[in-house]
Protein backbone atom coordinates (compact mmCIF):
# COMPACT_ATOMS: atom_id res chain seq x y z
CA UNK A 1 0.00 0.00 0.00
CA UNK A 2 1.21 3.49 -0.85
CA UNK A 3 1.97 5.35 2.36
CA UNK A 4 0.32 8.48 1.02
CA UNK A 5 -2.61 10.43 2.43
CA UNK A 6 -4.58 12.62 0.04
CA UNK A 7 -6.34 15.67 1.43
CA UNK A 8 -9.43 15.77 -0.76
CA UNK A 9 -9.80 19.47 -1.47
CA UNK A 10 -8.89 21.90 -4.24
CA UNK A 11 -9.27 24.84 -1.84
CA UNK A 12 -5.70 26.08 -1.34
CA UNK A 13 -6.36 27.76 2.02
CA UNK A 14 -8.20 24.74 3.39
CA UNK A 15 -5.38 22.45 2.20
CA UNK A 16 -2.76 24.59 3.93
CA UNK A 17 -4.73 24.55 7.16
CA UNK A 18 -5.33 20.80 7.04
CA UNK A 19 -1.73 20.10 6.03
CA UNK A 20 -0.41 22.16 8.96
CA UNK A 21 -2.48 20.00 11.31
CA UNK A 22 -1.63 16.66 9.67
CA UNK A 23 2.03 17.13 8.75
CA UNK A 24 3.10 15.34 11.94
CA UNK A 25 2.17 12.15 10.05
CA UNK A 26 5.22 12.68 7.85
CA UNK A 27 7.35 11.71 10.86
CA UNK A 28 5.81 8.23 10.47
CA UNK A 29 6.74 8.12 6.78
CA UNK A 30 3.26 9.05 5.53
CA UNK A 31 3.45 11.48 2.61
CA UNK A 32 0.66 14.04 2.39
CA UNK A 33 -0.70 14.88 -1.04
CA UNK A 34 -3.32 17.26 -2.37
CA UNK A 35 -5.78 16.85 -5.21
CA UNK A 36 -3.50 19.17 -7.16
CA UNK A 37 -1.08 16.23 -7.34
CA UNK A 38 -3.78 14.47 -9.39
CA UNK A 39 -4.69 17.17 -11.94
CA UNK A 40 -7.25 15.12 -13.85
CA UNK A 41 -9.39 14.79 -10.74
CA UNK A 42 -12.79 16.55 -10.81
CA UNK A 43 -13.77 17.36 -7.22
CA UNK A 44 -17.43 16.40 -6.61
CA UNK A 45 -20.08 18.96 -5.76
CA UNK A 46 -20.97 19.46 -2.10
CA UNK A 47 -24.69 19.18 -2.77
CA UNK A 48 -25.78 16.92 0.09
CA UNK A 49 -27.97 18.03 2.97
CA UNK A 50 -25.74 16.52 5.64
CA UNK A 51 -22.12 17.17 6.65
CA UNK A 52 -21.35 13.45 6.84
CA UNK A 53 -22.76 12.77 3.36
CA UNK A 54 -20.73 15.61 1.85
CA UNK A 55 -17.49 14.60 3.57
CA UNK A 56 -17.91 10.94 2.63
CA UNK A 57 -18.78 11.82 -0.97
CA UNK A 58 -15.55 13.79 -1.34
CA UNK A 59 -13.41 11.17 0.39
CA UNK A 60 -14.87 8.24 -1.57
CA UNK A 61 -14.53 10.05 -4.91
CA UNK A 62 -10.90 10.86 -4.15
CA UNK A 63 -10.16 7.21 -3.29
CA UNK A 64 -11.74 6.08 -6.56
CA UNK A 65 -9.58 8.53 -8.49
CA UNK A 66 -6.26 8.20 -6.64
CA UNK A 67 -6.25 4.72 -5.10
CA UNK A 68 -4.90 6.27 -1.88
CA UNK A 69 -6.22 6.71 1.64
CA UNK A 70 -8.12 10.00 1.51
CA UNK A 71 -9.39 12.48 4.07
CA UNK A 72 -12.09 15.07 3.44
CA UNK A 73 -13.71 17.76 5.54
CA UNK A 74 -17.15 19.32 5.38
CA UNK A 75 -17.74 22.28 7.63
CA UNK A 76 -20.53 24.75 8.21
CA UNK A 77 -21.55 27.75 10.24
CA UNK A 78 -24.76 27.46 12.24
CA UNK A 79 -26.26 30.67 13.63
CA UNK A 80 -28.75 30.34 16.49
CA UNK A 81 -30.91 33.32 15.46
CA UNK A 82 -31.23 31.90 11.93
CA UNK A 83 -32.37 28.49 13.14
CA UNK A 84 -29.01 26.88 12.37
CA UNK A 85 -28.56 28.42 8.92
CA UNK A 86 -26.56 28.59 6.73
CA UNK A 87 -25.39 25.22 8.10
CA UNK A 88 -24.51 22.56 5.56
CA UNK A 89 -25.19 25.12 2.82
CA UNK A 90 -22.60 27.59 4.14
CA UNK A 91 -20.47 27.40 0.99
CA UNK A 92 -23.51 27.98 -1.24
CA UNK A 93 -24.97 30.77 0.91
CA UNK A 94 -25.71 33.82 -1.29
CA UNK A 95 -24.72 31.78 -4.35
CA UNK A 96 -22.28 28.96 -5.11
CA UNK A 97 -19.58 31.07 -6.75
CA UNK A 98 -19.98 34.34 -4.84
CA UNK A 99 -16.94 35.64 -2.93
CA UNK A 100 -16.83 35.09 0.81
CA UNK A 101 -17.19 38.84 1.29
CA UNK A 102 -20.64 38.64 -0.33
CA UNK A 103 -21.69 35.70 1.83
CA UNK A 104 -20.54 37.51 4.97
CA UNK A 105 -22.36 40.67 3.90
CA UNK A 106 -25.61 38.74 3.47
CA UNK A 107 -25.16 37.10 6.86
CA UNK A 108 -24.63 40.47 8.55
CA UNK A 109 -27.69 41.90 6.79
CA UNK A 110 -29.83 39.07 8.17
CA UNK A 111 -28.50 39.82 11.66
CA UNK A 112 -28.86 43.60 11.46
CA UNK A 113 -30.21 44.90 14.75
CA UNK A 114 -29.95 41.52 16.47
CA UNK A 115 -28.36 41.89 19.95
CA UNK A 116 -25.22 40.03 20.95
CA UNK A 117 -27.02 37.54 23.18
CA UNK A 118 -28.96 36.29 20.15
CA UNK A 119 -25.98 36.10 17.78
CA UNK A 120 -24.62 32.81 19.13
CA UNK A 121 -23.11 30.50 16.52
CA UNK A 122 -20.99 27.43 16.09
CA UNK A 123 -18.68 26.05 13.47
CA UNK A 124 -19.23 22.35 12.74
CA UNK A 125 -16.55 20.13 11.25
CA UNK A 126 -17.00 16.58 10.00
CA UNK A 127 -13.96 14.68 8.76
CA UNK A 128 -14.31 11.51 6.69
CA UNK A 129 -11.48 9.05 6.08
CA UNK A 130 -11.94 6.57 3.25
CA UNK A 131 -9.59 3.77 2.19
CA UNK A 132 -9.04 1.68 -0.97
CA UNK A 133 -10.16 -1.40 1.02
CA UNK A 134 -13.55 0.25 1.80
CA UNK A 135 -12.96 1.01 5.47
CA UNK A 136 -14.41 4.38 6.45
CA UNK A 137 -14.23 6.54 9.56
CA UNK A 138 -16.08 9.69 10.66
CA UNK A 139 -15.02 12.28 13.23
CA UNK A 140 -16.84 15.48 14.19
CA UNK A 141 -16.47 18.43 16.55
CA UNK A 142 -17.61 22.03 17.03
CA UNK A 143 -16.36 25.45 18.08
CA UNK A 144 -18.72 27.95 19.78
CA UNK A 145 -18.72 31.73 19.40
CA UNK A 146 -20.96 34.50 18.12
CA UNK A 147 -21.28 36.57 14.96
CA UNK A 148 -19.42 39.87 15.24
CA UNK A 149 -20.84 43.15 13.97
CA UNK A 150 -18.34 43.52 11.12
CA UNK A 151 -15.44 41.59 9.56
CA UNK A 152 -12.13 41.72 11.44
CA UNK A 153 -8.81 40.06 10.74
CA UNK A 154 -6.80 38.95 7.74
CA UNK A 155 -6.14 35.28 8.50
CA UNK A 156 -8.17 32.16 7.81
CA UNK A 157 -10.96 32.00 5.26
CA UNK A 158 -14.71 31.60 4.94
CA UNK A 159 -16.68 33.12 7.82
CA UNK A 160 -13.62 33.46 10.07
CA UNK A 161 -13.66 37.31 9.96
CA UNK A 162 -17.05 37.49 11.72
CA UNK A 163 -16.80 34.45 14.01
CA UNK A 164 -16.00 35.99 17.38
CA UNK A 165 -14.37 33.98 20.17
CA UNK A 166 -15.35 35.65 23.47
CA UNK A 167 -12.78 33.75 25.52
CA UNK A 168 -10.00 35.17 23.31
CA UNK A 169 -11.56 38.57 22.58
CA UNK A 170 -11.07 38.35 18.82
CA UNK A 171 -12.44 36.83 15.64
CA UNK A 172 -11.13 33.59 14.19
CA UNK A 173 -9.51 35.60 11.38
CA UNK A 174 -7.47 37.62 13.87
CA UNK A 175 -5.71 34.51 15.15
CA UNK A 176 -2.36 33.41 13.73
CA UNK A 177 -2.66 30.01 12.08
CA UNK A 178 -0.69 28.36 14.88
CA UNK A 179 -3.24 29.51 17.46
CA UNK A 180 -6.27 28.80 15.28
CA UNK A 181 -4.93 25.29 14.76
CA UNK A 182 -5.20 24.66 18.49
CA UNK A 183 -8.82 25.71 19.04
CA UNK A 184 -10.84 25.57 15.81
CA UNK A 185 -13.51 23.01 14.95
CA UNK A 186 -11.32 21.59 12.17
CA UNK A 187 -8.29 21.45 14.47
CA UNK A 188 -10.25 19.33 16.94
CA UNK A 189 -11.40 16.79 14.36
CA UNK A 190 -8.04 16.53 12.63
CA UNK A 191 -6.17 16.18 15.91
CA UNK A 192 -8.44 13.24 16.72
CA UNK A 193 -7.81 11.84 13.23
CA UNK A 194 -4.02 11.64 13.62
CA UNK A 195 -3.81 8.52 15.85
CA UNK A 196 -6.57 6.91 13.79
CA UNK A 197 -4.67 7.53 10.56
CA UNK A 198 -1.47 6.10 12.03
CA UNK A 199 -3.43 2.95 12.88
CA UNK A 200 -5.06 2.84 9.41
CA UNK A 201 -1.66 2.88 7.71
CA UNK A 202 -0.33 0.17 10.04
CA UNK A 203 -3.20 -2.26 9.46
CA UNK A 204 -3.76 -1.43 5.78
Amino acid sequence: MERELVIATNNVKKFREMYALLQVLEEDGIAIKSLRDFPAYPEPEEDGDDYIINALTKARAAVAQTGRVCIADDSGLEVDYLGGKPGVHSKRFAGEDTPWEVKISKLLQLLEGVPQEQRGARFNSVVAISTPWNAEYILRDTCRGWIYWEPRGEHGFGYDPVFYLPELGCTMAELPMEQKNRISHRAKTLSAAIPLLKWVFRVG
